[in-house]
């Protein structure tokens, strides 16, 4: 639903600086008197409460929100923030105001996808049969896989498991959780935490604890929550309590014993408290007094320093005084409404309000125009290292296929002009576009290669216009290499003759013209021959490669166009990438 940033915003100390940051804004906002402002900083303030799981704070500034865009008539935000607000409440399980609200979101009408979703959402809580619930959620999550909203997708599937659950459909239930959380552990990691909790309670409610605790380890590894002591320690002692549960006590008292050391380690006062409690409560059991006894005095004796090292208790201080300026700042809002409405001066401040509107918007334009062409330049250097990875993992699956069939000698021959290939594949990976030679040097030794690998199953010819400058001209580099290797992974390979791969290069007018002709299967054979899994996945260099098109049309308007045409009879394939040379 919410944006959500880096796991790590979740430590108190971030959490401070962007309430911070959204008191000075709206500070801001209200010396300008600026509703929209003030609108977009509520809207931002409820989203980073939403991310930390504080949804009632979420739907108390999303209410404000509210209020504001209903009097400014903003009916694109209003949809926006009435959907956020029904979520929030949702979380609540407030159901009858979330119902409101999805459906009042999905009467505005602001756009056909959302008054779908607002729709759906509106029959999935209303609804008094579970297969129209279902129905509602898959065609939810449907929409977000079109639109690429992970979060949407995995919270889908995580409502489908809650009714899975309403059903006693445990197999259901336990597969939709894990799809929920592989999706959201890339991109929205407290929402996988939730996830990760809701499937770890659905196993011990089963009494499955060996799956519970599998589940709980494999949280633990995440990068996540890893880099984030006080979820660590949160997660550890989970994991206690399931031990706690399946009656291995022993366990459970070296997991919290290794939450309160780090605890102790990394300044968690509350976590380290809850450590102890949890000891406590397990030698009481066991009838350990001294242990106890001495667990306390530990931390006793530890405390002060423990206290001093904690920065997450004068965070709190700061955060309620900030959210005491946040209403101080609110009420004087209300008060200077007041004194202009009693004033009615509006002559020279309608004119300020233009000179500032007019400034407001050249700049917001200008830093808009800056901000597009640097994303769009972040985004195609990292297109660029994503080819890499994604290049030396198909090579390696061809050296790992050497070492399966025993050709010791083949392998090393492959790895020794893998290095070779691969040194300037990276000399030149910082660079958007480098020297034609330094290209038509790496396709060369790219389908040396892939020659080594598929011996007899193709050869390769290249052609090179002799009016084409091969020093001073200036390519993208690696574009071309990942239509190579469809044609020989997804052609020429699973010909019974050995086929015939050509790579030319034209000077056409202004364009140079790049045709990779093959006389493989063709796109609609390669197709049948896949499995099930390889149709269900999606060619990640080719997508890259597409995009980068795109962006490098963006960037530098070199108009560079692709096509990618089945020859007749199924008899190859056709691509032809053409690039503008001025």
């Amino acid at each position: 639903m919410l944006a959500v940033g880096n796991f790590l915003s979740a430590q108190d100390s971030t959490k401070v600086s962007q309430v911070l940051k959204s008191a000075a804004k709206l500070k801001k906002a209200v010396d300008k008197n600026d509703d929209k402002a003030i609108a977009d900083t509520y809207v931002g303030m409820a989203g980073d409460y939403y991310n930390q799981g504080n949804y009632a704070k979420s739907e108390e500034y999303l209410t404000k929100a509210k209020t504001l865009f209903q009097k400014l008539n903003d009916k694109k935000n209003l949809e926006s923030v009435t959907r956020k607000l029904a979520q929030s409440q949702e979380k609540q399980n407030k159901i009858t105001p979330a119902l409101s609200n999805y459906s009042m979101a999905a009467q505005m009408n602001y756009s056909e996808k959302s008054k779908a979703v607002n729709s759906n959402d509106v029959a999935r809580l209303s609804s008094p049969k579970p297969e129209l619930r279902v129905e509602a959620i898959q065609d939810n999550i449907n929409i977000s896989k079109k639109e690429n909203e992970q979060a949407s997708v995995a919270e889908g599937y995580s409502q489908l498991a809650e009714i899975n659950l309403q059903q006693k459909d445990i197999n259901k239930a336990e597969e939709n959780l894990n799809n929920a959380y592989k999706i959201s552990k890339r991109g929205a990691p407290q929402q996988a935490l939730a996830i990760n909790q809701k499937l770890t309670d659905l196993y011990v409610e089963n009494k499955n604890f060996d799956k519970a605790i599998e589940a709980k380890k494999k949280v633990l590894k995440e990068d996540f929550v890893k880099e984030n002591s006080q979820e660590k320690v949160n997660q550890i002692q989970e994991l206690a309590d399931i031990y706690i549960k399946k009656n291995d006590p022993k366990e459970a008292v070296d997991l919290l014993k290794n939450a309160y050391g780090i605890a102790l380690d990394k300044g968690h006062t509350l976590e380290a408290q809850k450590s102890v409690k949890r000891l406590d409560s397990l030698y009481a059991i066991s009838g350990n007094t001294d242990a106890s006894v001495q667990l306390y005095r530990d931390f006793l004796g530890k405390l002060p320093n423990l206290v001093s090292k904690d920065r997450s208790l004068v965070d709190n201080k700061i955060l309620e005084d900030t959210e005491q300026r946040i209403s101080q700042l609110e009420k004087e809002k209300e008060l200077k409404d007041e004194l202009i409405r009693k004033k009615n001066v509006f002559n020279y401040g309608l004119i300020g309000a233009l000179i500032l509107l007019t400034g407001l918007v050249i700049f917001i334009f200008r830093t808009l125009k800056k901000v597009q062409t640097k994303n769009k330049k972040i985004a195609l250097q990292s297109l660029r290292r994503e080819m890499n990875p994604h290049f030396i993992f198909n090579s390696l699956n061809s050296v790992n296929h050497f070492i399966a069939t025993n050709n010791e000698l083949e392998a090393n021959q492959y790895l020794t002009k893998f290095s070779k290939l691969m040194r300037g594949v990276m000399e030149n990976s910082t660079d958007d576009f480098i020297p034609f030679q330094q290209e038509l040097d790496l396709l060369q030794n790219y389908l040396a290669l892939e020659k080594t690998r598929f011996t007899d199953k193709f050869d390769y010819e290249i052609d090179v216009d002799e009016s084409l400058n091969m020093h001073s001209l200036q390519v993208p580099g690696m574009l071309v290499q990942p239509f190579l290797e469809n044609a020989i992974w997804h052609g020429l390979r699973y010909r019974t003759e050995k086929g015939l791969l050509k790579l030319s290069f034209e000077k056409s007018n202004q364009y140079l013209k790049i045709i990779i002709d093959d006389n493989g299967i063709g796109i609609e054979e390669s197709k049948k021959q896949k499995t099930q899994h390889q149709k269900t996945r999606e060619g990640r260099g080719m997508k890259n490669t597409l995009e980068r098109i795109q962006l490098l049309n963006d960037l530098y308007k070199k108009n560079i166009t692709c096509s990618v045409k089945d020859k007749e009879n199924n008899s190859g394939v056709v691509v032809t990438i053409q690039i503008n040379l001025i």
